[in-house]
């Protein structure tokens, strides 16, 4: 039997290379909070023409500063199981091709944000971008902080969202900080569960990633545990400001949402064991959208 060999165009593989570059899946989840906190703003319709732009500019912002980490991180990416097929860590793209992209990629996102929205949401977006790339990222070698430091990058995509859907008024900084503040809390059981079921590699690298220095202890379960209790008062609150961000259908969506990720968080200090670890984080990946998607669905 004739098997037919199948040749892989350099246009295709090199289409490959910048998608794995950019994390085209993870910033995809990035951007798609941000979509949605802009839908959250009083009176935003369901503008999709807009909708596209912020779309395409949060992309290439966040596309860029992945790319920013790539290069930065080459060796220790290289050292690493999970990452050392990346383009720039194996060597099928150069860091300096890597840069380049990132810094086109980065000033026409931002330069986009500050034509088609306002300059809050494009100054936010550059001091999100310069955070991640600069200051958190090479952080992850030095000290444990910076899954706080990172928290911040992390979450601003709310508020980029927010800021952006006032184009043309006045901004009200209540419910994009409330937002910004789901994100942010969630970020710690869900980082420290990655950081624990990566730790060898991760320590491998050299990164310093867990609250605890003996890597998965008591404690980092512990922290992971009372952060995830910590989403609960901060889940309910769009439905407590004026006006509310969502009604009370969300209210009760998000608070069985917050109560699932304790369970898994108590269960990862009760078991101490990777399987746990993994839940907590699976957990953490299904509760953001349905915890979005619920207050797009009962926006007030």
């Amino acid at each position: 039997m004739n098997e037919t060999n199948k040749t892989v165009s350099p246009f295709s593989s090199k289409l490959k290379d910048y998608k794995e570059l950019t994390k085209f899946t993870l910033s995809f989840t990035v951007v798609f909070t941000c979509v949605i906190c802009f839908l959250l703003v009083p009176d935003n319709g369901y503008d999709w023409k807009m909708m596209g732009l912020l779309f395409i500019a949060g992309m290439l912002i966040t596309g860029s500063a992945n790319a920013i980490n790539q290069a930065v991180e080459k060796d220790t990416d290289a050292v690493m199981k999970r990452t050392a097929t990346r383009p720039v860590a194996s060597g099928r793209m150069s860091q300096q091709e890597a840069y380049t992209f990132a810094l086109i990629a980065g000033a026409v996102g931002v330069l986009m944000m500050w034509y088609f929205f306002n300059v809050t949401s494009a100054l936010i977006s550059a001091f999100s971008l310069f955070l991640y790339s600069y200051i958190y990222t090479p952080l992850k070698k030095i000290n444990s902080i910076a899954v706080l430091v990172g928290a911040f990058p992390g979450a601003l995509p709310c508020l980029i969202g927010w800021t952006a859907g006032f184009y043309g008024q006045d901004i009200s900084w209540t419910g994009g900080l409330i937002l910004f503040g789901i994100q942010f809390i969630w970020q710690f059981p869900h980082f420290w569960a990655i950081a624990w079921v990566s730790h060898q590699d991760y320590s491998k690298a050299g990164f310093k990633l867990l609250p605890a220095d003996k890597g998965p202890t008591k404690f980092t379960a512990l922290q992971a545990l009372m952060y995830s209790v910590l989403m609960l008062p901060i889940g309910i609150l769009p439905n407590y400001i004026h006006p509310p961000i969502a009604g009370q259908v969300s209210m009760w969506i998000i608070i069985g949402a917050n109560f699932f990720m304790v369970i898994q968080c108590a269960r990862l200090y009760k078991e101490m064991d990777i399987k746990a670890a993994r839940r907590v984080m699976f957990s953490s990946y299904i509760y953001l959208p349905i915890v979005f998607l619920a207050l797009l669905a009962d926006k007030a």
